[in-house]
């Protein structure tokens, strides 16, 4: 008998199967140790399309909406039906007497092993492996702390009423508006407030008229002042006021009337979670949110230099002090002096730091205690790499401390303004130096030593003619924080009160919810900007608030939050996402009436299929081409079976086929690569990882 562990990905059962001493080679999994390890190769299982539960959805029709099924089917996905296969047989083997679930720890991968378990019609029992991090120390950790499955039963209830809503929302609205209009119109529970989000930024850019202003900036010599109302205003109305202000003060005595100073003191930031980790590496890096996160999973999954990225938690639990120790004493390279200097100031148990009662499924990321030094990273991987490794070691400096300082310099009747700063503790901002360089606040100066009653001849005063600015195209780093806290945007107070922890989407989804919206047209982005198109400003126009407000799905991420913790109802979740379904269709029937531009249909005309230039190795006279998903005989009418799947190797963890690598295969037969070698032998493929 054996333990059965299930994984999410290849490469992650390679890791378990390691730690655990499964190194024989199965179909589908590795063995040993009294354990199998097999992977879902993310999902294997989803839900059923409307035309899969009744033959009559096949054809959009007005009259067939809404569509909610009594009971949501699940179904196979073909393109991994192999694997799904060799996993519902391992899970029912007889010699199975248990199963441990190894997928991602968190709602998604719940999700994914609970739909996979009843797809297999298994009963076996289930315990969860919970781990954030793939070091082997953790793995270890983990298996030697399994809990049962059951103590997760809420997280997959949250989870499975996540998928329902947004299928019940999607395929009836979808529908829905697409019949209204005539054009494919693709509307989300919560793409769509998201979206949103982005028309009312460009309404707001569109509808804005610059206003012309001016300022007076006074030169004393070793300072400069900007001239300022009574009220502290900078801005002059007319070019000919301000021209008068600066020819009153040009060469006048100048008598500080104020020298304020206060001094002021920064703690560290806390620890990146996933969104807040996306909103800085665009700002700073340029990543999309999307980079990000393919980059801290390489970096978590593949070099295990970091704990689980799909975090909402900046926290860390109380117990992780030596972790914590364990991971800056491994600093190497540029790094290796900022980690010493914080073991030296002394890793104290702050709440700042440490809080289990702020921790959600898993704590802050941070680095996981290996060496960075001579891993084969990418750029983006090793700049994100240091960025948490950075912000774990400036959590432990001193705080940044200085001191504020404000001038007030008056010639004749006129104030001038100067204010700066006089850094008094660098603290954390070490950490941080060569950042803090790039950005400089223009209207901060380094101040002499002034006090009431100084004087100084104002050298020279010159007008500067400005403009009001229209507010930002809204980047991926302000749109992640425009989703993380889209209840905090509500105007009705007592609402927004109670609304303020709501958000749109989850850390793990933001990143996928943006793409889609550029996917299907509604947003386009350009250099670091993300803007809605017409198409989707005019979907907007078109949909009722109900599923355009981030009010709305931020409600519903939170009774999503509270069904995870067992405090929600998930009948009343399930009711009310079926009444907007149907409350959707009734409005597009009579939804107003707005021009969107016809869309030629997608798929009638496909590509042509590509050529490689060779002849078929099984008949000898036709050619291989190659399509979406396969590379196959140009003589297939005529009875040749030449097909490759291009992801016939993936299910074993090797790379999706292209073309230049099907070549190879067919010229060569092995083709050896960094994690395996292809073999290619009268029309089939199959993969041999390094050391297997």
């Amino acid at each position: 008998m054996h333990t059965l562990v299930v994984a999410e990905k290849p490469s992650v059962a390679r890791d378990i199967a390691r730690v655990l001493g499964a190194m024989g080679r199965g179909e589908g999994c590795l063995r040993g140790e009294g354990y199998v390890v097999t992977w879902a190769v993310g999902h294997l299982v989803t839900l059923k399309e409307p035309q899969e539960l009744d033959a009559r959805y096949a054809k959009w029709r007005a009259q067939d909406l809404p569509i909610l099924p009594e009971k949501m089917e699940t179904k196979v996905i073909r393109k991994t039906s192999a694997q799904f296969k060799a996993v519902k047989a391992l899970m029912n083997d007889a010699e199975t007497a248990d199963i441990v679930c190894a997928t991602d720890s968190g709602r998604e991968g719940e999700l994914i092993f609970r739909y996979i378990y009843d797809q297999a019609g298994c009963k076996k029992p289930v315990r969860r492996l919970w781990i954030s991090s793939m070091t082997d120390e953790a793995i270890r950790q983990g298996f030697d702390a399994l809990r049962p499955s059951s103590d997760y039963d809420a997280l997959y209830e949250s989870a499975r009423c996540r998928a329902d809503a947004d299928w019940l929302i999607g395929m009836n609205a979808t529908r829905a508006y697409t019949l209204r209009y005539g054009v494919l119109l693709s509307v989300g529970r919560v793409q769509t407030p998201t979206l949103s989000m982005l028309v009312k930024r460009r309404r707001e850019i569109d509808a804005f008229v610059p206003q012309t202003y001016y300022t007076v900036r006074a030169d004393f010599g070793d300072y400069r002042g900007v001239y300022v109302t009574a009220e502290g205003e900078k801005r002059v109305d007319s070019r000919e006021a301000a021209q008068a202000i600066a020819a009153r003060a040009r060469g006048g005595t100048g008598t500080v009337t104020k020298a304020a100073r206060e001094r002021k003191s920064e703690p560290p930031p806390l620890l990146y979670d996933l969104t807040t980790l996306q909103r800085e590496a665009n700002a700073q890096l340029g990543l999309t949110a999307r980079q990000t996160l393919a980059a801290a999973q390489k970096l978590y999954e593949q070099h295990k230099l970091i704990t689980y990225p799909r975090t909402d938690s900046r926290h860390l639990s109380c117990d992780m002090l030596g972790k914590v120790e364990k991971a800056l004493a491994a600093y190497d390279g540029d790094l290796q002096a900022i980690g010493e200097q914080a073991l030296s100031f002394g890793v104290a148990r702050t709440k700042r730091v440490f809080d289990d009662a702020k921790l959600t499924d898993h704590h802050a990321i941070i680095p996981t205690g290996r060496r960075a030094a001579g891993m084969n990273l990418t750029a983006n991987e090793r700049r994100l790499y240091e960025m948490v490794a950075r912000r774990l070691a400036a959590a432990f400096y001193p705080a940044y401390e200085y001191d504020a300082l404000r001038v007030v310099t008056r010639v004749g009747e006129d104030d001038f303004l100067a204010t700066g700063r006089s850094v008094v503790q660098e603290g954390w901002k070490a950490v941080y130096r060569r950042e803090a360089k790039k950005a400089e606040d223009g209207e901060e100066q380094a101040l002499p030593p002034l006090a009431r009653g100084d004087t100084r001849i104002c050298r020279d005063a010159q007008v500067k003619q400005e403009q009001t600015k229209p507010p930002k195209e809204h980047t991926d780093a302000t749109l992640l924080r425009e989703m993380e806290h889209a209840g905090r945007r509500i105007e009705d107070e007592a609402l927004r009160e109670q609304m303020k922890d709501c958000a749109l989407g989850t850390p793990a989804t933001r990143a996928a919810i943006i793409e889609r919206l550029i996917e299907v047209g509604y947003v386009k982005r350009a250099g670091r900007t993300l803007t809605a198109t017409p198409k989707g400003v005019r979907l907007i126009e078109a949909v009722p608030p109900e599923i355009a407000s981030p009010e709305t799905t931020g409600r519903w991420e939170r009774a999503l939050s509270q069904i995870a913790r067992g405090e929600g109802e998930e009948a009343r979740f399930r009711a009310g996402i079926a009444r907007l379904a149907a409350f959707l269709v009734q409005h597009a029937a009579s939804a107003p009436d707005v021009p969107f531009d016809r869309e030629e249909r997608r798929g009638k005309r496909g590509r042509r299929p590509a050529d490689l230039g060779l002849a078929c190795p099984m008949c000898g006279q036709g050619k291989i081409a190659e399509n979406s998903k396969s590379f196959y005989c140009t003589r297939f009418r005529d009875g040749c079976k030449f097909t490759v799947w291009k992801d016939a190797l993936v299910r074993a963890g090797g790379p999706p086929l292209d073309a230049k690598l099907m070549k190879l295969c067919v010229e060569k037969r092995d083709v050896r690569g960094s994690t395996g070698v292809i073999h290619y032998d009268n029309g089939r493929v199959r993969f041999t990882p390094i050391g297997r």
